[in-house]
């Protein structure tokens, strides 16, 4: 099965199912290939089954990318407000979540039916099952690709194959081998969006703790996030955590503020005056789950009654829940990881058609592309706007 046709996009994922749609609005011949068996498989197990597919505080602020400003047209000229109207005029219900997360009331595969529903609208053919082999340029413009179902041709090539995070959901580095056969620059990649791991020592320690999750402030450096933190078997995760490893790096020590709303040694101050014949351990129960409250109680050799603690040694329990240093030994790695930092490098891309400045014709939008939302329906949202922008240049 051989064809020419006029956009040709590698991957049937939230950015380049987008992509289709809009070149296909636009009169284009629009090819999507994917080696999967099923279009929008990230989409489909997004937010817990419900797909978080998009934030409206949704700005250039909650990506990280070595160039902050790219992002920006694309983000402008395709907003949150823009894809909910999409998700309206399909009739799909949907509600808020905490920090402005749009999450479907019934199933992601609701978002998928409405992408695949509007390819089909506008034409877009739809090949899956269908490995990539070779690409090359074509003399006199556009690209030759060679597929399982023989070598295609294309005017315009969209590379939308996503990054390498949940390989067992076929993620590759193929975007970044494409990139560096035409000689564009990478940005080094890496799992974000993931559980970060403990040493065995401190894991020993916690191991009483997995299970329990507390809302936390969680701090690298000037960045901080406040969500809830979850203790695992393996270290720490929870959506605080997430965040955060996105600006963490190997090396780097964090800051773990537990309930961070509440002012931990005015209470236990309070609570030793209203009752010092309690133990440190059980007013610090009132206010944490009380493994956690026995874990930073024993810490800090805190026996005895509350009314024998002075304010110095209530004051260093307080620190300890609220000021507790952690040096995370590692990240649970690409297969828990949602999304991948880094990617092709912003500097050889046009930020308002994500074109390659020195390649017509080819095009890298969506994960690949050295953008990375924060967790919330971010990276969704960079998704769409990339491969509208793109849909609109190819």
């Amino acid at each position: 099965m051989a064809g020419k046709y006029d956009v040709i996009v590698l991957g049937a994922g939230a950015a380049g199912m987008m992509c289709a749609i809009r070149a296909g609005q636009r009169g284009r011949s629009v090819a999507v290939l994917d080696h999967a068996v099923a279009p929008g498989e990230k989409i489909r197990i997004s937010g817990g089954g419900r797909c978080n597919f998009t934030n409206i505080h949704a700005g250039p602020k909650n990506f990280l990318s070595a160039n902050p400003h790219f992002a920006k047209s694309a983000l402008a000229r395709f907003t949150p407000k823009d894809f909910l109207t999409m998700v309206e005029s399909h009739g799909i219900a949907w509600h808020e979540k905490t920090l402005g997360q749009l999450f479907c009331d019934n199933s992601a595969k609701d978002i998928i039916r409405m992408l695949t529903d509007e390819m089909r609208a506008v034409g877009a053919e739809l090949r899956l099952r269908t490995e990539i082999g070779g690409i090359e340029p074509v003399a006199g413009g556009g690209y030759r690709i060679a597929t399982s179902d023989g070598a295609l041709e294309a005017t315009s090539l969209v590379i939308a194959t996503g990054g390498k995070s949940i390989p067992k959901m076929g993620a590759t580095g193929f975007a970044y081998r494409v990139a560096e056969q035409f000689g564009l620059p990478v940005v080094e990649t890496r799992p974000g969006l993931v559980p970060l791991t403990l040493d065995p020592q401190l894991l020993q320690r916690l191991a009483p703790l997995a299970g329990i999750a507390a809302p936390a402030e969680i701090r690298h450096g000037k960045t901080a996030f406040r969500e809830a933190l979850l203790f695992t078997h393996r270290g720490l995760s929870g959506p605080a955590i997430l965040q955060i490893s996105s600006y963490w790096r190997e090396g780097d020590e964090i800051t773990v503020a537990i309930e961070p709303d509440i002012d931990i040694f005015i209470t236990l101050k309070t609570a030793r005056q209203a009752n010092g014949r309690q133990s440190a351990q059980t007013a610090l129960a009132e206010i944490l789950p009380k493994r956690l409250a026995q874990h930073f109680a024993e810490g800090e050799g805190m026996s005895g009654n509350m009314a024998d603690q002075p304010d110095r040694r209530l004051q260093q329990l307080a620190a300890a829940v609220q000021a507790w240093p952690v040096k995370p030994s590692g990240s649970e790695g690409y297969r828990t990881a949602e999304v991948t930092l880094g990617g092709v490098d912003t500097a050889c891309l046009d930020s308002k058609t994500m074109q390659v400045k020195t390649m017509p014709g080819l095009f890298f939008i969506g994960e690949c592309v050295d953008v990375t939302g924060w967790l919330g329906g971010y990276n969704f949202q960079w998704a769409w706007a990339s491969g509208h922008v793109a849909g609109e240049a190819v």
